[in-house]
């Protein structure tokens, strides 16, 4: 755990590649398979009404005051990323397989992570009120902006091709509506949440698991490792970093170019490079065939652990500039 730590390595991440390597040597399949997305499918929907709970209304109302902030950060999550994105096709396919490359252009339409965005901004002693607002509308815009964007830039893709209004509608019925009932709720189990905010973070974890074991089992079956090999994954590997690298760059020098404080930088730069692993999952199993999940959601992998490693050692030159 020490040595995980020093390097800002996330435990999690090894529990998701035990996960990867269980679903390689024991694949789920015929009932298995379907008890498995029955249940993957109930925790999805229990996570996004615990998130529901979660989210004060108060919280929105102080951070929605800073629209400038906002707009800089939402401009670089569903904009500027999808652009970097659509600009990675000059890599296919030398460096990237077509697959792969839409793995990362689902990567780029994905909001921005609650949790970590959060947290960053707060040990970078950062706007923490503007990135709960940000980090949580992020993640509520995403579910009507990322189908979109899929559907608009992946339309001509046949093996990702999909009906927009379908996958609204998807969303809607498994993310959004236990959100809002979730909100709804607040008053009734709001002190219980915030005693027992572990369990959303269990819960989180647990559906993420769910998902990626059942789609990397139906990838195995489809031959996923066959089309992935080492050299793939180092590429993978190498163009996250510089993505994150150009995205970072952007949302510094933008900040300071329109004159936000120091705060409001460390909020737009921890907010504005994130992409959720939490979020970007349980859409990938409503938005896109179980068959094709498993590699369209290996580049949001890696890329997660990236940022996690990246951005905590930014945290902390943030953190030692304010002492």
């Amino acid at each position: 755990m020490n040595i995980l730590q020093r390097f800002k390595i996330d435990s999690f991440l090894w529990i998701l590649i035990c996960v990867v390597i269980t679903a390689s040597v024991f694949p789920c399949e015929g009932q298995t398979k379907t008890v498995f997305e029955y249940l993957t499918t109930f925790a999805i929907g229990l996570l996004f009404f615990m998130h529901g709970a979660k989210l004060s209304f108060q919280a929105i109302v102080v951070g929605i005051k800073n629209w400038r902030l906002h707009l800089l950060i939402f401009a670089t999550t569903f904009v500027i990323f999808p652009i970097l994105g659509l600009m990675m096709q000059l890599l296919v396919p030398n460096f990237l397989s077509q697959d792969i490359y839409l793995g990362f252009i689902y990567l780029c339409v994905l909001p921005a992570t609650v949790q970590s965005a959060i947290a960053f901004t707060s040990i970078a002693k950062g706007n923490v009120a503007a990135a709960v607002c940000s980090a949580s509308a992020s993640t509520l815009l995403g579910v009507f902006i990322t189908p979109l964007l899929v559907g608009l830039l992946m339309h001509t893709q046949a093996s990702t091709s999909m009906n927009i209004i379908d996958a609204i509608s998807s969303i809607m019925l498994k993310l959004m509506l236990p959100f809002i009932v979730g909100h709804l709720s607040r008053r009734f189990i709001g002190k219980w949440i915030n005693k027992y905010k572990s369990v959303i973070s269990k819960i989180d974890r647990l559906s993420i698991l769910l998902v990626v074991y059942v789609a990397f089992s139906d990838a195995v079956v489809n031959g996923i490792w066959l089309q992935v090999g080492f050299l793939s994954l180092l590429n993978i590997l190498f163009f996250s970093i510089i993505l994150l690298t150009i995205v970072l760059f952007i949302t510094t020098y933008s900040a300071r170019f329109l004159g936000f404080s120091k705060e409001d930088e460390i909020t737009i730069v921890f907010c504005g490079s994130k992409k959720s692993l939490a979020s970007g999952i349980p859409m990938a199993s409503v938005l896109f065939p179980i068959s094709i999940i498993g590699i369209m959601i290996l580049p949001l992998m890696i890329f997660h652990q990236i940022q996690l490693m990246i951005c905590a050692f930014l945290a902390a030159r943030y953190a030692q500039q304010k002492m």
